[in-house]
């Protein structure tokens, strides 16, 4: 079976990814890095619901026309078949969201007691030039909240110290953040501006829950070239009320790439009790996301996942098909990963 996935993976790829690839025992090539964070993705039940929803409470815009797609190439990209879907990108900011619907096989919806501490958790932080005045607009909409209100980090936290921040839900019940920096923390860009800045700014990160922190980097920087960019430990009543469980202690740590936003791993302390990524999960299900690498080669980043046998969502074709096609993996957790080449 396995060498049956490496000569499927070789038509998928191209003939060069099969030099090298003489048996599990094979030490993974090192992966070039990764160019980029490009959008994060999150499917919708509503397509025209959510833009609309993004757009006047986010200031999310619309960018290029909606996408509606079906057929084998969708089916192999996200592993469900007979799919059928329609997909709009919102930028927000310089950053961009990508909204899916399935109009055929609609998945689950979420769970009605997740909780940030599950391990399918993961959200975007938007930062805000001015929190009160977000906060404000949030509450107006009537939206649901994750935290019980805009949480300031204490100061004995020398990394996170003065940063507010709010999780909410957006009409499907993903979890999203508001986070405003003071000066001196964060990206420099959040301060450029002064009073011009507008209120929404753009996407500092994408954060998902982890097991095991040590893991995830070995994933995320070893084998995709991210470079760490930061680590903190909080705990608190702040950061508790932040979350939304009772006695949160989180490792956090962040990895980027050279463009777009981090990717933050939030590790739980305590309690130890977050559910794991469901098995089954697929592209249709509502707390499904997905982060999109831009990668310069594909072919020599999936010689050295398959080597390490990284789960594979996306089905490969028996037939040849261009190297430059998008994978889609699960991370050591089962957060998804589209891999693709410009």
């Amino acid at each position: 079976m396995r060498a049956l996935l490496i000569r499927v993976l070789c038509l998928w790829f191209g003939a060069d990814l099969a030099l090298g690839l003489t048996g599990p025992g094979v030490a993974a090539q090192p992966s070039p890095p990764v160019r980029a964070v490009d959008c994060i993705g999150l499917t919708v039940s509503d397509l025209d619901r959510s833009v609309e929803w993004y757009g006047r409470l986010l200031d999310a815009r619309p960018s290029g026309g909606e996408r509606e797609e079906v057929g084998e190439a969708l089916e192999e990209r996200t592993g469900v078949f007979g799919a059928h879907i329609r997909s709009r990108v919102l930028a927000v900011g310089s950053e961009c969201l990508e909204l899916t619907e399935f109009l055929a096989q609609r998945g689950r919806a979420a769970p009605a007691d997740a909780r940030s501490n599950d391990r399918w958790f993961q959200h975007v932080a938007i930062v805000v030039s001015d929190m009160d005045t977000a906060y404000v607009r949030l509450r107006a909409a009537h939206v649901e909240h994750a935290s019980s209100s805009p949480q300031r980090l204490p100061d004995w936290n020398p990394g996170a110290g003065g940063i507010r921040a709010f999780y909410f839900k957006d009409p499907d019940r993903h979890v999203l953040e508001l986070i405003w920096f003071p000066p001196g923390k964060g990206d420099p860009r959040w301060q450029a501006g002064g009073s011009a800045r507008p209120l929404i700014l753009g996407i500092d990160h994408t954060a998902i829950a982890v097991e095991d922190t040590d893991r995830s980097l070995r994933f995320y920087r070893d084998m995709l070239g991210l470079r760490e960019a930061g680590r903190s430990e909080n705990w608190g009543p702040e950061q508790a009320r932040l979350n939304g469980v009772l006695g949160a202690h989180l490792r956090i740590t962040q990895v980027r790439a050279p463009k777009g936003p981090g990717i933050e791993f939030l590790e739980y302390l305590a309690p130890r009790d977050g559910r794991p990524y469901p098995a089954d999960e697929r592209a249709s299900d509502l707390i499904h996301w997905n982060t999109v690498l831009v990668v310069t080669d594909l072919a020599p980043v999936a010689r050295s996942l398959l080597s390490a046998r990284v789960p594979l969502v996306s089905a490969l074709a028996a037939s040849p098909s261009p190297a430059t096609r998008p994978l889609r993996v699960r991370d050591p957790d089962g957060h998804v990963v589209e891999l693709v080449q410009p």
